[in-house]
């Protein structure tokens, strides 16, 4: 290990990331990873299964009910059972994938199903007056109508997984939690702070991040409320 920040108070911190610039921004890249791409595999199998739940409304209450219950699951319970599960390590970060998937996919099968069941019945009346057919519907207008409610779960599933990416870290998974296991092997007698600051920092900017690029990604999704808003 290279020579520590003398300085052990947070801001220290700055010194601490100049000796370990490597090593921190290869776990920043791993926590950026982990984050994101569990947000888009669970989006994508949250879509069919809230669109299962609206469409039918004899599934909605167990499949909200059965996604409320995987999203009590314990993070750490989840991370170390998942390798007995799919056949992996222990210490694969897809293991860390997997499991912030399940969750996002807990989260947002209630947020797809009442996003498309916001739409307006009158609205989707109009579209079948107007010839289209019940997927042409969906796809048109109930689906891009529902994306300001759909995303504003997906804000809330990709800021809390910036944080259960942390929480894998005290099993040894790369990732910005690292810093916080280092910055508490290192305090000694006394709290040495720099690791630990540096890793909330960079947590909070990394959710901060993701926040604004799924904002972005929703203005320029719909352009009939910059219209509006416009007019």
């Amino acid at each position: 290990m290279r020579l520590l920040a003398v300085d052990s108070s947070p801001f220290g911190m700055f010194d601490y990331f100049r000796q370990h610039q490597d090593e921190v921004l290869n776990w920043l890249g791993y926590h950026a990873w982990l984050s994101a791409v569990p947000v888009v595999v669970g989006l994508l199998v949250a879509l069919p299964l809230g669109w299962l739940a609206h469409r039918y409304r004899w599934a909605y209450p167990p499949l909200v009910t059965a996604a409320g219950l995987l999203y009590t699951i314990p993070s750490i319970a989840l991370f170390v059972s998942i390798p007995s599960i799919i056949g992996t390590q222990i210490l694969d970060p897809i293991n860390v994938a997997v499991a912030l998937t399940v969750y996002t996919v807990a989260l947002l099968v209630r947020v797809v199903a009442d996003g498309l069941g916001a739409v307006s019945a009158d609205v989707a009346q109009a579209a079948t007056a107007m010839g289209l057919t019940r997927r042409q519907r969906l796809l048109k207008v109930e689906l891009p109508l529902a994306v300001p409610v759909i995303a504003a779960g997906v804000r809330v599933a990709v800021v809390a997984n910036v944080s259960l990416v942390a929480v894998a870290g005290t099993i040894g998974v790369p990732n910005l939690g690292q810093l916080f296991t280092t910055g508490f092997q290192l305090s000694v007698g006394s709290p040495y702070y720099p690791p630990i600051t540096l890793g909330i920092v960079l947590c909070v900017l990394l959710a901060l991040a993701f926040d604004l690029f799924v904002v972005g990604a929703t203005w320029l999704a719909t352009p009939w409320r910059r219209a509006v808003s416009g007019s």
